[in-house]
């Protein structure tokens, strides 16, 4: 394994952390500016959008230059991001912290992929996206309670200063470890990556991926209420149920990007199709503790399952030009996490209760999974329709393949 991949993996774990660290710290950073909690919710909500913008237009901006360079500068402007939110003075302050870690998110994330991607054999490029996404699966996992703990007892600016350490670390990774690839794309430009979006393709992958993350976070975003005020669990356990959960996601991930380098669409049609059964089965379990516990676990392993696979697909289809298109999917993810939450807000508002965000989640599921289905067949016939190169050799019949190793997800 390059280790190239675990400089991304300490990168992508220092902007998870940032990104859901938040959440965990919100009272006492609504205490210390003297705000309500509402408006301290906003440094979330700022963050999810400027994730979406910088995921975009700063991609945009970088696309002719060397990757490598710009990723270690992605990684000081989230070190001085964070930084300024260790320090910050005000409200304002702390909101233009958060906004400029979070320009860094998507446009890191979605060159990263690509990084991570040219890094390794074509057999294991899932694989290798899989592993960078290991930080934020890791940060979810120990960073956010870690996290909390820190700025509960040391205050929560000193959270904020472990993450700008964290950042300072993964930079040096970078440069030290991040290859200069020699068979990197850079004459496309702006224009040449713009075309990427021509493809129909690229447009399913990208609705399959707001739809399937939408799905899997509609339901995860009012889950503390769903666990206690359902499930009956005492709101004390609920950060150990969510480790359980980030526990989840750090498997299903591993597994995900292994199955998705043998087969990308039938992993994606099989993962969102046990994901939505998942979703149903909780929704209808959720006063068993038991099950709940179960749910919660195969929700995050099987949600997070679709991620190396969806990162994959879109790169896959925007062929030489897969920087802009990698960005747009990775704010895509945090549309479809604004999209679940949202829906899920608006059948608790409607009086339909706390498992409500659960169905409206396997709902989204169920929408991902005819997209993808009609992606697949597409994809089928686009590629049943090129020409074969003279001299191609026939593929093996079925029965002649190696049954593959990857544990069945």
């Amino acid at each position: 394994m390059p280790l190239g991949l675990i400089a991304l993996a300490i990168g992508g774990f220092g902007i998870g952390l940032t990104e859901f660290i938040i959440m965990g710290l919100l009272p006492e950073v609504a205490t210390d500016f003297n705000v309500s909690e509402a408006t301290a919710a906003w440094f979330i909500t700022g963050y999810a959008l400027s994730v979406v913008v910088g995921a975009l237009l700063l991609t945009a901006a970088v696309t002719r230059l060397p990757r490598k360079p710009v990723l270690a500068s992605l990684m000081i402007l989230f070190i001085v991001g964070n930084l300024l939110c260790a320090v910050s003075p005000d409200y304002l302050t702390m909101m233009i912290g958060r906004v400029i870690a979070a320009l860094c998110h998507g446009a890191f994330f979605g060159i990263g992929a690509v990084v991570a991607a040219d890094m390794v054999a074509p057999s294991k490029k899932a694989g290798a996206i899989a592993i960078m996404f290991t930080g934020l699966t890791a940060a979810n996992v120990l960073g956010v309670p870690f996290g909390t703990f820190l700025g509960q007892q040391a205050g929560w600016r000193a959270t904020f200063w472990a993450i700008t350490v964290i950042g300072v670390i993964a930079l040096i990774g970078i440069l030290a470890l991040v290859p200069n690839l020699a068979n990197e794309q850079r004459a496309a430009g702006l224009r040449g990556e713009l075309r990427a979006f021509k493809s129909r393709q690229v447009w399913l992958s990208i609705t399959v991926t707001v739809l399937g993350y939408g799905g899997m976070f509609g339901a995860f975003t009012y889950i503390a209420y769903t666990l206690t005020d359902v499930s009956g669990f005492a709101s004390s356990t609920v950060p150990w149920l969510l480790v359980l959960f980030g526990g989840g996601l750090f498997v299903g991930n591993t597994l995900g990007g292994k199955a998705a380098d043998k087969n990308v669409d039938k992993t994606l049609l099989v993962v969102l199709s046990m994901l939505m059964l998942i979703l149903v089965l909780f929704a209808l379990t959720a006063t068993n503790q038991i099950t709940t516990i179960a749910s919660l676990f195969l929700m995050g392993g099987f949600g997070f399952a679709t991620v190396p696979g969806l990162q994959m697909r879109v790169m896959k289809y925007a062929t030489a030009a897969p920087t802009l298109a990698s960005g747009a999917n990775i704010g895509a993810f945090n549309i479809g996490n604004a999209l679940g939450a949202w829906l899920g807000g608006v059948t608790i508002t409607a009086g339909l209760g706390y498992t409500s965000p659960i169905w409206a989640g396997a709902g989204l599921t169920v929408l991902a999974i005819i997209v993808m289905a009609f992606a697949a067949a597409n994809g089928r016939k686009l590629a049943a329709s090129e020409p074969r190169p003279a001299g191609a050799v026939e593929p093996e019949p079925a029965h002649a393949v190696v049954p593959s190793k990857v544990p069945a997800l």
